[in-house]
């Protein structure tokens, strides 16, 4: 079980309290009216998938039922860092060279 700290709570608690909501950071479309039905569709239901480190917004729904960003290992499950929606994240994934 993990236990994940909430940055509004400023405590640990379990994870059943607390829900994923997808990637963070994705800037919502200035005009949405202007929008392509692909720019529209890309913005709604596309999202990165990553093996390794990711960002998330995640709400402790059972708690402060706020929201909050997490860098988080796909691949173990470790969360590398907790911060407020608005900031940057410290930890980031190292860039990819092409081969």
């Amino acid at each position: 079980m993990l236990h994940i700290y909430c940055p509004h709570c400023c405590e640990y608690r379990e994870e059943e309290e607390f829900h994923v909501k997808g990637q963070a950071h994705l800037a919502r479309p200035l005009d949405p009216e202007a929008c392509s039905d692909k720019e529209w569709g890309e913005y709604l239901y596309f999202r990165k998938n990553p093996r390794g480190l990711h960002h998330e917004l995640w709400v402790h729904a059972a708690g402060c039922r706020k929201f909050f960003n997490v860098t988080r290992d796909t691949v173990s499950y470790e969360i590398k860092e907790v911060y407020l929606i608005g900031e940057k994240p410290s930890v980031v994934a190292a860039s990819v060279s092409a081969k």
